[in-house]
């Protein structure tokens, strides 16, 4: 149940309407997503608060409460802990109004974050790191502040950048004036949902505040569950820009007041978000800024929604480039679309290709082997499919063969790490010959690469990942008795495929040669 208007409420309301965003955010775009719309069968909107000059909502918050500081405290200069986003907030304030800042940022903030602070601040703005976390960084500001008298210019727990941050609410009302179910937020320390919760339950009490957090940095959801701020011993750093133990006070008493449900994501869906929001406007949100979509995904399956205008908040895209890698390996698992298995099949010539055999026409995205028993060969394998149900399908008819099948699909350490760690040398790969192959990358194409080869040679490593390009490119070991090496070229002339002999590698006899 939503409380009713209090004097504290009518307060936020009155600083909301007052609010000097406008001096250095822009009211950013309300974006028609029509590729996602399509797919989950609502209307998706999206917030396009990506678009601000420091590519962050954070701005409107930072300088709502910096224009208001007094000729003192602007002379005493400000302080502010923050995972990044906020930082380049309060910087270009700083730069802006002429007034000395330290910034303290906690040392896993991404680098892109780290060089825009300093950018956007210039000379007005001196960059400390310290601590793994928000609230690491946080406890060395308060320090920092008590040692030079500053002023503390709080990410979110303050009613000025709550203030400032509810400004999103109310463009996203002007913006929409037609029927709207429900507004996602994504949530760290709450500033952002709790002022646009507050302001457009007051106008709007119909549509629905949801809140959207990473399952490993819940501090709001567990919040409110329990009816009392919670602290977390930890917090889940993929998504860093809501990396936070502790949620605000003034945060937590209007989100328990004002929002109607908290959601829960893994990573696996926020790298699916970010690529639909990719997909849809070509632009790349960093995890926090998919955060919502994440959720507003996640509630519609949940609640079978149909014909609903629905808004997610993308709230920033400050992401290290270097991220992207793991986003784009994650982003199929997460959307359902690939499953991973470790299959084990007999060790025996034509395994491999009654195993092909199975998937059919499936696309498979990764084929990591490498010769290790006698008897066994362990493969891990990642399959394309269509819907949530195709696993277990895809698992019945592996062990329909006499495949033993492990599905890997939501195991963290195969999809992190064991996936790469697949092979070394072996003592069974007598005769070993190592090629790279190129070949057309379309649904079959491994199959048909292994049908062509002779019966007699034996596969004894294998590694394919589907990178998304128009060629795939596999790294295939092959034991070929030297009496049959002629046979073997001819196979390579007749393949077709561009082709590189690596037996002579000195990675390769380093590391995988016995």
């Amino acid at each position: 149940m939503h409380a009713t208007m209090t004097d504290s409420h009518h307060d936020l309301l009155r600083r909301v309407l007052n609010a000097r965003v406008y001096d250095v955010a822009r009211e950013t775009e309300l974006d028609y997503a029509p590729a996602l719309s399509a797919r989950l069968g609502n209307q998706v909107w999206l917030k396009r608060e990506d678009n601000q000059p420091v590519f962050s909502f954070k701005l409107r918050g930072a300088y709502n409460k910096m224009i208001a500081l007094d000729a003192a405290q602007r002379a005493r200069g400000v302080i502010a802990a923050s995972a990044g986003n906020h930082a380049q907030g309060v910087a270009l304030a700083a730069a802006r109004l002429g007034i000395r800042a330290v910034i303290v940022m906690p040392v896993t903030a991404p680098q892109v974050k780290v060089d825009a602070v300093r950018h956007f601040g210039g000379a007005m703005v001196e960059v400390r790191l310290a601590g793994e976390s928000y609230s690491d960084a946080q406890a060395e500001a308060a320090r920092l502040q008590r040692e030079q008298g500053l002023s503390f210019v709080h990410p979110f727990d303050d009613l000025d950048v709550i203030a400032g941050q509810a400004t999103v609410g109310m463009e996203i009302l002007r913006q929409h004036s037609e029927p709207l179910h429900a507004i996602f937020v994504p949530v760290g320390g709450g500033g952002l949902l709790a002022g646009v919760a507050a302001y457009v339950k007051a106008l709007r009490p119909e549509v629905r505040l949801i809140g959207v957090q990473t399952a490993d940095s819940d501090a709001m959801a567990r919040s409110l569950e329990m009816q009392q701020r919670v602290n977390l011993d930890e917090v889940g750093l993929f998504s860093d820009g809501t990396a936070v133990k502790q949620v605000g006070e003034h945060t937590y008493a209007l989100c328990r007041s004002h929002v109607d449900a908290m959601l829960r994501v893994d990573t696996d869906a926020i790298c699916a978000a970010i690529k639909d929001v990719f997909q849809d406007t070509r632009s790349v949100l960093e995890p926090a800024g998919a955060l919502a979509l994440a959720g507003l995904k996640q509630y519609v399956a949940a609640h079978g929604l149909r014909d609903c205008s629905l808004v997610a908040v993308a709230s920033g895209a400050n992401l290290n480039f270097d991220r992207l890698r793991f986003v784009a390996e994650r982003a199929e698992v997460g959307e359902q679309r690939e499953a991973v298995f470790a299959v084990t099949i007999p060790e025996e010539r034509g395994s491999f290709r009654r195993f092909c055999a199975l998937l059919g026409e499936r696309s498979v995205t990764e084929f990591n082997y490498r010769i290790a028993d006698a008897r066994q060969a362990h493969i891990f394998v990642g399959i394309r499919t269509a819907s949530h149900g195709e696993n277990e399908v895809l698992a019945e008819a592996f062990r329909g063969q006499g495949f033993a099948a492990l599905d890997l699909t939501h195991d963290e350490l195969a999809k992190l790490h064991l996936r790469h760690m697949i092979g070394g040398r072996s003592a069974l790969a007598a005769d070993e010959l190592l090629y790279r192959f190129d070949f057309p990358e379309r649904p079959g194409a491994l199959g048909r690469f292994l049908n062509r080869m002779q019966p007699s040679w034996n596969i004894s490593l294998f590694h394919y990942r589907n990178q998304g390009a128009d060629y795939g490119r596999i790294l295939v070991g092959i034991q070929v008795p030297a009496q049959e090496r002629p046979a073997f070229q001819q196979f390579l002339g007749g393949l077709g495929y561009p082709h590189w002999d690596e037996s002579d590698n000195p990675a390769y006899r380093l590391l995988l040669r016995e």
